[in-house]
């Protein structure tokens, strides 16, 4: 049977993640280049580079052009489990809940992308200035509601009346997932570059680059929370 590409990624996020500790690499050391890494590993280098880019978002190694790739971190689990708090355990995981939203709010976003109208653009640019300016105060709780209000008219104007149900259901589980990322607060405006990028898509009614942005946000806010999941594509 042919092996999945879908996970190759996330395998040799695994197998860097074990070679630091069962090699004992310190933090500072300096991992073997990318091209040998990719070849010790059997992966290309654009698996590699993703799975780099995961390790990287979650603090166990730098990544520094023209230097090379150093460890910072051996106890990525440990942080995951001290970063947060999820009182939501008896209903879905962090990774699912995410993960549904990776499915949902990017379709959703999508279908907005081709019906936004030229107020709710307006209102979206608003909000986006808002949580720039809400972040800006270090005021994340206000900066986590700015988000779930983003995410909400977004789903308003795609017109799905299912998913927006889906998620006013489960509102305090959606808005706590929203406030997650921003327990590393040195990366918080990351979250409004993203909507950023999400906003201009929209703009110009560019439907496939508005769910590929939106995706991008949400796998992106996973990964500042310390969530790693892998996503299929078409």
């Amino acid at each position: 049977m042919p092996q999945n590409p879908i996970a190759v990624p996330e395998t040799a996020f695994r197998a860097i993640r074990k070679l630091i500790v069962e090699q004992g690499y310190q933090p500072g050391d300096s991992l073997p280049s990318q091209r040998d890494l990719a070849l010790l590993l059997g992966v290309s280098r654009a698996s590699l580079r993703e799975a780099l880019s995961s390790l990287s978002a979650l603090g166990m190694v730098s990544v520094q052009p023209g230097k090379g790739v150093f460890v910072q971190s051996l106890s990525e689990p440990e942080q995951r489990s001290s970063g947060f708090s999820w009182p939501f355990a008896a209903q879905a995981s962090p990774s699912d809940t995410f993960q549904l939203r990776y499915a949902l709010e990017g379709f959703a976003a999508g279908l907005a992308a081709v019906t936004l109208t030229a107020d709710e653009h307006d209102i979206l640019e608003d909000n986006v200035e808002a949580m720039r300016l809400e972040l800006r105060a270090s005021d994340f709780e206000a900066a986590a509601r700015l988000d779930f209000e983003f995410h909400r008219h977004i789903l308003v104007a795609s017109g799905n009346q299912a998913i927006l149900g889906i998620i006013t259901a489960g509102a305090d589980i959606f808005l706590e997932s929203q406030k997650l990322p921003f327990i590393r607060a040195g990366r918080a405006m990351e979250t409004w570059q993203e909507h950023r990028k999400i906003l201009r898509s929209l703009g110009r009614h560019a439907a496939g680059p508005a769910q590929k942005a939106m995706q991008e946000h949400i796998r992106g806010a996973a990964l500042r929370t310390g969530i790693v999941f892998t996503a299929p594509t078409g």
